[in-house]
């Protein structure tokens, strides 16, 4: 039975999105359970609860995305998708597993993690502009931000459930054996780039091989104030705010003193609020800067209300709240920018949009669990308190700009002023017949 077309779940219409769909969702969930049994792992057994290298981690895993920018976005707008993708999914299984075995042998180190994080990055530096771009070919233009919504939806359900089973398994049989699981989950997303039906992918238009570039990418983003704007929210909220790895992990483990699967729970309930963001992004037709500015306001005063909590279940009250708050702001986004940008431009300019968001990580990261071991988390939260704030604002003067130019734009334009009279001489004067004064010689 398919989906009505005004469902938030219409884009499943699709033959190759219900497989694209179905196996990122069994990814996402092993990506998640890393993603906390890697924090854990460095938070206190690697280290003695040392936040900076948490952020360490998180920095090093998201460099790369600024580093790699000249390639990454080229080769989403030149290359196959679907065999990019395929690749860069298979060294990402492969690099869990790698972690995974050295975790399980007891020979990890905390050098053996950050190694790690970095080569993961460099492979996730161009697997990401390359599966965001790879939606419009499965779903088309028409369904494209429904699609978003719902990747965004697929995400964070998983991260209700990825944070929750790693919590228990760390708990049970330590960390190591959570990356394995992870490795084994990206089968089900190579499975599904293997099944799909090529002939009915939507392909959009591509650059030549010699033409454009990194440069290409960056003049046609500052050409347009809407995505400069966009892009300069995404970096405020990015850098500082989405710091939720240090951000959890420090108020769980410093400040309400609890143990791996309330850290998991935790998470978990932060995914709640990202699912229902998601899927009332997938319900609208397209995006608009409104949405962004109260949603990135909302964030703001959620990390705020955060760092404030008293006890461990009014934090993840506010979590829920934030998580719809940031994930709304996130998936309009990516949408806006997609539907606002050349399709043959747009692989470049998502691998910009995931450089401005993610690669702040080496600064916001470090700085975040610096803030954390010096200052406390609650001080930590406050710094993304303040990005979502400030990214409200930038949304907000961008919409008063734009409305004084439509004002001035429907306004009718002033009179133009009467010519200066030149002397008080009668008007006749100027008229007289040329016969009156020809002849004349005094």
């Amino acid at each position: 039975m398919k989906a009505p077309a005004t469902s938030a779940f219409r884009a499943l219409n699709t033959y190759n999105y219900r497989l694209w769909a179905g196996g990122a969702l069994v990814s996402n969930i092993g990506a998640w359970m890393q993603r906390i049994a890697q924090d854990w792992l460095v938070l206190t057994v690697l280290t003695h609860k040392n936040a900076a290298a948490v952020g360490l981690v998180v920095g090093l895993q998201f460099g790369p995305q600024l580093l790699l920018l000249p390639l990454t976005g080229w080769a989403a707008d030149t290359f196959d998708r679907r065999k990019l993708i395929f690749a860069t999914q298979a060294a990402m299984g492969a690099l869990a597993l790698g972690l995974g075995l050295l975790t399980l042998s007891g020979w990890v180190q905390l050098w053996h993690v950050y190694v790690f994080a970095v080569l993961l990055g460099c492979v996730a530096a161009f697997d990401a502009p390359a599966r965001q771009t790879f939606v419009s070919e499965l779903v088309g233009e028409a369904g494209l931000a429904n699609a978003v919504g719902l990747n965004s939806a697929s995400f964070n359900a998983a991260r209700m459930i990825g944070p929750a089973i790693a919590g228990v398994l760390i708990a049970a049989v330590g960390s190591g054996w959570a990356f394995v699981i992870n490795a084994a989950s990206f089968v089900a997303v190579l499975a599904a780039l293997r099944l799909m039906r090529v002939g009915e992918l939507q392909g959009g238009r591509r650059m030549g091989r010699g033409r454009g570039g990194l440069v290409e990418g960056f003049s046609y983003v500052w050409r347009r104030a809407d995505l400069r704007t966009v892009l300069f929210m995404l970096f405020l909220i990015g850098t500082f705010g989405l710091n939720f790895a240090i951000y959890i992990s420090t108020m769980a483990v410093a400040v309400f003193h609890v143990g791996a699967g309330r850290y998991g729970l935790l998470t978990s309930t932060m995914a709640i609020g990202s699912v229902s963001g998601a899927l009332m992004a997938a319900r609208r037709p397209k995006p608009d800067m409104k949405v962004l500015s109260v949603a990135a306001a909302l964030f703001g005063l959620g990390c705020a209300a955060a760092a404030a909590a008293p006890n461990p279940w009014i934090f993840a009250v506010v979590l829920v709240l934030i998580g719809a708050a940031v994930q709304t702001f996130t998936t309009s986004s990516t949408s806006l920018v997609q539907l606002s940008t050349d399709p043959a431009m747009r692989g470049r300019v998502m691998a910009i949009l995931l450089a401005v968001t993610l690669g702040g990580a080496p600064l916001g990261g470090p700085a975040a669990g610096w803030i954390a071991d010096r200052f406390g988390p609650r001080w930590a939260m406050m710094v993304g308190a303040g990005s979502g704030l400030g990214a409200a604002a930038t949304g907000l003067v961008h919409l008063m700009a734009r409305r004084r130019a439509r004002l001035s734009r429907l306004s009718p334009s002033p009179p133009a002023p009467s010519p200066p009279v030149l002397d008080a001489a009668p008007r006749g004067a100027y008229n007289a017949p040329a016969s009156s004064t020809s002849g004349r010689r005094g």
